[in-house]
């Protein structure tokens, strides 16, 4: 009997000192996950753990690590830690009473991948006493993902890139000028003047619209003839009107012997203080500043006049550079240029393409070209003529990324980029090649360079929903008749817009069909899930093994195994 109780000792030893130190399994009902079910946003899965330690379960000399731990199939995800310690131990964690035990909440984020849809919570536990390592069995805390925000990988897809435009003007404005002198107190036309470069530039235009009336269309010419402001008012006046009706008459001579008609306009200025101003602002003039305070200050012709003449070293530096340019006739012809009519762009590219503006090209390209197969040659044929012009390249890159080929797409844009590294639209769609990538920071690097692309606001509102910023998203893709205006619209919950956005997409592809069902899912329509998810496994059958595990679909498992055979 002896020997049998002494056996027993160690063995009744140790079951006390494992019954001190054992802390026991805990229960799915200490804890609250929120959100249930889980959700990505903008890549990642955050969760709120909020704990309690119950009353005498927290040993004094205990220290537990909790870590939330994502398993998915063939892996698994470990958050971010926190470690929790008895009122007997000395250090810098959360102290959980033994009597009363302790609440706790921990956040925790862990890196999507799109296993996790189909996934389960648990917490797992290090726990010691004292030096003695005690196992606590992990607890399932939640279950599943819902990662609708991952969609925008595939609505990217259908995203419009931005164009660059062309700067093609059929009828242009032009306007050709002409000057004649006139000598003090004179308004003869000398032949001097008449012989200038300005006069016979602006006959030489006279003739060639006359000879040119396909390619110019002659508007008007305005006469503006001018006196300088030194003299009496009355004299100047007279002079400015007579170079008015001489310089008339000698245009309506030139019309003449063109044969031609057009709206003379005609004006004077007896004193041109204005252009005084001007010149004398633009001269070298030691005293300008003086001369200039003077014409601000008095307002009268006589009183500017009279104080300018006090200074009598200034006035002689005006009548000699300044007064003799203002005694003038301006003669202007208005006329337009007309460009090429849609058919003539047409035929001369068929017969030389070189001999079209880049401007031409670009426009024909991208507005008289019905399909992509000719765009795409006439934006190629623009590059070989002007290489040095980005835009081309980029409209090229637009092409290659509607058909899904972003590799090309990329190339092209890069070459754009060597042309013109500023240029809006270029960094606009690196912008959405970046996002198709997943490289957000680079997608917001270019974006911030692509102000005043045509598609800047859309390209936005994808780089916000891939920031999770889905209101943001919503207000930047308003009016977008799109899948990411759709998926943005159901995920900042303006089901009423995504309704609306989805029933008016064009080129409705699988995913559309999808984020109807999803809509359908939130809006408790079955029979809006039961045909979109048929669709869009019609058209994809890989979104419906996506279906199977979507907890969008909770509540259609019958519905998902009818159409999911």
């Amino acid at each position: 009997m002896r020997k049998k109780l002494y056996l027993s000792l160690p063995v009744v030893s140790a079951l006390t000192l494992t019954a001190c130190s054992k802390m026991g399994a805990l229960s799915p009902e200490n804890f609250t996950v929120t959100p249930t079910p889980l959700e990505a946003i903008a890549g990642q899965v955050p969760a709120t753990v909020n704990g309690t330690f119950p009353e005498k379960y927290m040993k004094k000399k205990a220290v537990v690590t909790v870590t939330p731990v994502l398993k998915y199939e063939n892996g698994e995800a470990a958050g971010q830690s926190a470690t929790f310690q008895g009122e007997k131990v000395e250090g810098n964690n959360q102290t959980i009473s033994y009597k009363v035990g302790g609440n706790y909440t921990m956040k925790t984020i862990f890196d999507f991948v799109p296993a996790m849809l189909k996934s389960d919570l648990y917490l797992r536990f290090n726990a010691k006493v004292g030096k003695k390592t005690v196992s606590i069995p992990e607890v399932k805390v939640g279950y599943g993902v819902i990662a609708t925000s991952d969609l925008l990988k595939n609505t990217l897809t259908s995203a419009t890139p931005a164009t660059a435009p062309d700067a093609f003007q059929r009828v242009i404005q032009q306007r050709q000028e002409a000057n004649i002198k006139f000598l003090i107190q004179q308004a003869n036309l000398r032949s001097s003047e008449l012989k200038s470069t300005s006069v016979q530039d602006f006959v030489k235009m006279l003739k060639e619209i006359n000879k040119d009336q396909e390619g110019k269309a002659l508007n008007n010419i305005e006469v503006s003839a001018y006196a300088s402001p030194d003299g009496a008012f009355d004299l100047n006046k007279k002079l400015a009107q007579q170079r008015q009706n001489v310089s008339e008459n000698y245009v309506q001579k030139e019309l003449k012997a063109n044969k031609m008609n057009a709206e003379i306009d005609t004006k004077y200025t007896a004193e041109d203080w204005d252009g005084f101003q001007e010149l004398v602002a633009q001269s070298n003039i030691q005293d300008k500043d003086v001369i200039l305070r003077v014409l601000s200050m008095y307002k009268e012709p006589e009183e500017r006049e009279q104080q300018i003449r006090n200074m009598s070293v200034v006035f002689k530096e005006l009548a000699d550079g300044i007064l003799p340019e203002l005694r003038r006739a301006r003669l202007a012809i208005n006329y337009e240029l007309i460009g090429r009519s849609d058919d003539q762009i047409i035929d001369q590219y068929k017969k030389d393409a070189s001999q079209l503006s880049v401007e031409e090209l670009i426009y024909g390209a991208g507005m008289l070209m019905e399909n992509d197969a000719d765009r795409k040659a006439w934006y190629k044929k623009t590059t070989e003529i002007y290489p040095n012009d980005y835009r081309s390249y980029n409209n090229l890159a637009q092409l290659a990324y509607a058909q899904g080929n972003k590799t090309l797409a990329e190339q092209y844009l890069n070459k754009a980029k060597s042309v013109n590294a500023g240029a809006a639209e270029v960094n606009t769609n690196l912008a959405l090649l970046a996002l198709t990538n997943g490289d957000v920071d680079a997608a917001e690097a270019y974006l911030s360079k692509g102000s005043g692309a045509d598609s800047f606001e859309e390209i936005m509102g994808n780089l916000n929903l891939a920031k999770g910023n889905y209101q943001q998203a919503a207000n930047n893709l308003k009016g977008v008749k799109s899948n990411s205006a759709a998926l943005a619209q159901i995920l900042s919950k303006d089901y009423a817009a995504a309704k609306v956005t989805l029933n008016g997409i064009k080129n409705a592809d699988a995913y559309t069909a999808y984020l109807k069902a999803v809509l359908g899912a939130r809006t408790n329509d079955a029979a809006a899930v039961n045909s979109n998810l048929t669709q869009a496994v019609s058209k994809n059958p890989a979104l419906g093994q996506r279906a199977l595990n979507d907890l969008e679909f909770a509540k259609y498992s019958s519905t998902l195994k009818s159409i999911i055979k």
